[in-house]
């Protein structure tokens, strides 16, 4: 058989290998932080209100309005539900149900647990993956 063939076919069953490990390990509930069925409310409100237009989770979206990924480990749930209960002269008020408001809530505190931003000592592994030896809580 040809040594390019042999080559070839390596590069796809061992790239073919990765990917299927990427896909079923790398997919998986982290923690199993969204377990929660408020939670999972939660993350839907967010998503149907666009919160992420305004705010940001791990730095990611908006710039009206203050990161959340930890405030409600800084500030607390009650300081939470207030401010989004009422909204402030930037943040409108959506008239939230009470419930709704502790689903959102929820959601914030299980973005608190997955992690800290911005990160704290961030490492490198040869592969790229960030290690962040503070940053997950348990």
């Amino acid at each position: 058989m040809n040594y390019k063939r042999v080559i070839f076919i390596s590069i796809i069953v061992t790239a073919s290998l990765y990917s299927y490990k990427v896909y079923t390990d790398g997919t998986e509930n982290s923690n199993g932080l969204l377990t929660n069925e408020k939670a999972k409310a939660g993350k839907l409100l967010w998503q149907e209100y666009n919160c992420i237009a305004c705010h940001q989770l791990y730095g990611l979206g908006g710039y009206m309005g203050p990161d959340l990924t930890n405030e409600i480990g800084l500030k607390g749930k009650v300081y939470a539900s207030a401010f989004i209960s009422m909204g402030t002269s930037r943040m409108p008020n959506f008239k939230l149900k009470k419930d709704e408001v502790d689903d959102l809530v929820e959601y914030l505190a299980c973005v608190n647990k997955s992690g800290e931003y911005p990160l704290k000592n961030p490492g490198i592994t040869p592969w790229g993956d960030i290690t962040i030896s503070n940053a997950i809580r348990p």
